[in-house]
């Protein structure tokens, strides 16, 4: 609670007990107002602590098992898009998939590769779209070597274009800077197309 608010109660709290006329007002009265006061004051934080941590949302962290195999937290995205006059729900999932190949790395932490869910749907409910991404689904833009080494980090939602719904998904090196960038397009008849974007650092690189 803040001090005006504070000082709010302590006016309220004279006012209920303090006499109109001054020569009333005994020490004892005085007592029982500063303790209404500060009663009050007690009751506004614990009620604005237990608000607090009733809407504090809860994080989610990555995960090492017993195994120690790491693996990246689920995460659920979902979205309306308005397209050529029409509006697409968009739903992308992110889960670790414990049935792909895992990825060791050259410090020797193993992780679990992901698994990424993309639907797409018109406004009548009419699935457009679904697919479940794996870093395999990108083998003709990235390399074998690197492929081995990576794992389907994320995909999001990024713009609309003239062409379709555009999305960027990240294959990368576990917890590195190490990274692919691929543009997914999805036509509005469900149609997709990819393609191997530049990453920024390589464009201004020295030789």
């Amino acid at each position: 609670m803040n001090y005006p608010t504070f000082y709010l109660y302590i006016f309220t709290g004279f006012c209920y007990f303090a006499p109109l006329k001054s020569k009333y007002i005994t020490m004892k009265k005085i007592a029982y107002f500063f303790m209404f006061s500060f009663f009050l004051f007690c009751l506004s934080a614990c009620t604005n602590k237990a608000k607090k941590e009733q809407v504090a949302p809860t994080q989610k962290q990555d995960t090492i098992d017993a195994n120690g195999v790491q693996r990246m937290q689920a995460s659920h995205e979902k979205k309306d898009v308005k397209f050529k006059g029409k509006t697409f729900h968009v739903s992308l999932n992110r889960t670790p998939n414990d049935s792909l190949p895992r990825v060791k790395t050259d410090a020797g932490d193993i992780f679990a590769d992901n698994q990424i869910v993309l639907h797409i749907t018109g406004s009548n409910g009419h699935s457009v779209f679904s697919k479940t991404f794996t870093k395999r689904s990108f083998s003709s833009l990235v390399e074998d070597d690197f492929l081995s080494h990576s794992v389907l980090e994320g995909m999001v939602f990024d713009k609309v274009t003239p062409k379709g719904l555009v999305f960027a998904a990240s294959i990368c090196f576990p917890q590195t800077d190490l990274y692919v960038p691929v543009s997914v397009t999805i036509t509005s008849d469900g149609t997709m197309s990819m393609v191997k974007e530049e990453v920024l650092e390589d464009l201004y690189s020295e030789d």
